[in-house]
């Protein structure tokens, strides 16, 4: 795991509240429309990676999905979540990780990431994700990253931005593209970061 980029993390999430970063949102419903477009049952295994303390499982859990994991790089965004969802906290597996060096024996049916992948700027960082995804989908990929006119810059660090093509080029040894979409995301302090979210089955 980077030290470094650990580092970053927990003082992000120790010193800002969720009204504070970027990436908040009350609800994650373009997330919630894939992943039940996908049509699976309620016992799909779905990980959130970077999930931080994101509100995405709070809604899964609402809607009644029963194996969810929250993978996240920084113990004190999953503390928070923790925290926020109380007993209900512990329907769900709970993992401190650098997705770049997560090892599980599990798979899953849906892997979900949302502004995860785009702070992978290294062609090394970017082949052990790919490496990791493809060993451990059984199902879909749904990656929501910053498109071409997104920002240059998240959280004082470089993020990478894609197209659509170059999303599904990085992807497509081991996935088929199933659609993609461009979203205007509104920030807690009213600008706005032009997303890219695409799903993909594994081939």
């Amino acid at each position: 795991m980077s030290t470094e980029r650990k580092n970053h993390w927990e003082k992000v999430y120790e010193t800002k509240s969720p009204a504070e970063v970027s990436w908040t949102q009350a609800i994650p419903q373009t997330s919630l429309d894939f992943i039940n477009g996908f049509g699976l049952p309620k016992s799909a295994h779905i990980i959130d990676v970077g999930g931080g303390d994101s509100t995405l499982a709070d809604h899964l859990l609402n809607e009644g999905y029963a194996h969810i994991t929250v993978l996240d790089i920084s113990a004190k965004a999953l503390d928070k979540a923790k925290t926020r969802l109380g007993e209900k906290a512990e329907q769900i597996r709970w993992v401190v990780s650098d997705i770049t060096s997560f090892e599980t024996p599990d798979t899953y049916d849906i892997w979900h990431d949302r502004a995860a992948f785009h702070f992978l700027t290294t062609p090394e960082q970017i082949h052990r994700y790919v490496a990791i995804a493809a060993a451990k989908v059984t199902g879909y990929l749904l990656i929501g990253t910053f498109s071409e006119n997104g920002p240059e810059k998240c959280s004082g660090l470089p993020v990478r931005r894609y197209s659509e093509q170059e999303l599904a080029a990085v992807f497509e040894k081991n996935f088929d593209k199933v659609q993609c979409i461009t979203e205007d995301h509104t920030t807690p302090f009213g600008t706005k970061q032009h997303f890219l979210f695409c799903t993909f089955r594994k081939k």
